[in-house]
């Protein structure tokens, strides 16, 4: 799993908002597009791309772009 790869993945799943705004520091939950769709979204790319299953609240749990990347990668 490599983190430049995850972000570009996260990227996608949003429509209006630049890829520049997207790095491992971006804080998502701050984005003018994050909104509860975005966030099922989020979840659905992690188990479709990654074999992985998170859950709202790990969502919320992670603050960072870099962050929710090492906790699916500690999956």
């Amino acid at each position: 799993m490599d983190l430049q790869e995850f972000i570009d993945n996260f990227a996608a799943e949003f429509d209006e908002t630049p890829a520049e705004a997207f790095t491992p520091s971006t804080e998502y939950k701050t984005l003018e597009e994050w909104n509860s769709l975005t966030a099922l979204s989020i979840i659905a790319m992690i188990d479709d791309s990654y074999n992985k299953t998170i859950t709202g609240a790990n969502l919320r749990e992670n603050k960072t772009i870099e962050d929710l990347f090492n906790y699916v990668a500690s999956l």
